[in-house]
């Protein structure tokens, strides 16, 4: 049974689209859904576990899309992309005992930082850069931290990835993208699956809204793609500071 009224998933649907084309450049789509989830009538916890089904489908069409722009091995990241999967579920499981207000204070400055880093770095370009981090220690420390907070808040996931990819592991800025979409596929399917169990998805609402995001996401990454850098700086910076300016609102 529909959870929402036909006007109110129109609405939703694109608001489903608006983000997966945003999200696959750039992240932050979640800035998008969350707020017009919760305006339709959604509770946090049920916008939240909504928005990972929906996200799902963008941020996998995404992956496969950047996949089969060879951006991104599928098969070499599997294991990278396990470790968000299963820091997401602990991150889910443990909204309710870790102090995630103390954790928003932080997050607009860390967003901030983030959008500074990318405005001002010269010669951030798709070119890959001085890696500074092994794979193997960066697939242990930074994928399972991204991924954690991912299930525990999500919102700026997208950012800390691609602040580690570009800063730490030397990825150009289209392959930190591609990337990171593979592991907020992850981090996203294991939140869902720890909310399934913790709380109540609107689950046909969040498949419809999954189809607009298939459609937002395929034509994101193709655009990505095609121009690179010069697209997906300017609105890494642009959706990192908005998201900054709205959690600061929030705790006015």
């Amino acid at each position: 049974m529909l959870e929402v009224t036909v006007e109110v998933l129109l609405l939703l649907i694109a608001a489903g689209f608006l983000a997966g084309f945003v999200d696959a450049i750039a992240g932050g789509g979640g800035l998008i859904t969350l707020p017009v989830l919760i305006i339709a009538g959604a509770n946090p916890v049920t916008a939240l576990a909504t928005n990972k089904i929906q996200a799902i489908f963008g941020a996998g069409t995404a992956a496969l899309s950047y996949a089969r722009g060879g951006h991104v091995n599928l098969r070499e990241q599997w294991k990278s992309a396990l470790i968000a999967g299963v820091a997401s579920i602990a991150g889910a499981l443990l909204i309710s005992y870790l102090p995630t207000d103390f954790i928003r204070i932080f997050l607009p400055i860390l967003l901030i930082g983030i959008a500074i880093f990318f405005a001002t770095k010269k010669g951030l370009g798709d070119q890959d850069r001085v890696r500074r981090m092994t794979p193997a220690m960066f697939a242990v420390t930074m994928v399972p931290l991204c991924g954690a907070y991912d299930g525990l808040l999500g919102p700026g996931a997208g950012s800390f990835y691609m602040l580690a990819f570009v800063s730490l592991a030397g990825y150009g800025v289209l392959k930190a993208t591609a990337h990171t979409k593979l592991l907020n596929l992850a981090s996203n399917s294991g939140a869902l699956l720890a909310f399934a169990f913790v709380a109540e998805p609107w689950w046909i609402t969040g498949l419809i809204m999954g189809v607009a995001q298939i459609f937002g996401a395929r034509l994101g990454a193709v655009l990505a793609q095609r121009i690179g850098a010069r697209l997906i700086k300017p609105l890494l910076v642009m959706t990192s500071l908005i998201l900054a300016i709205k959690l600061l609102w929030d705790m006015v």
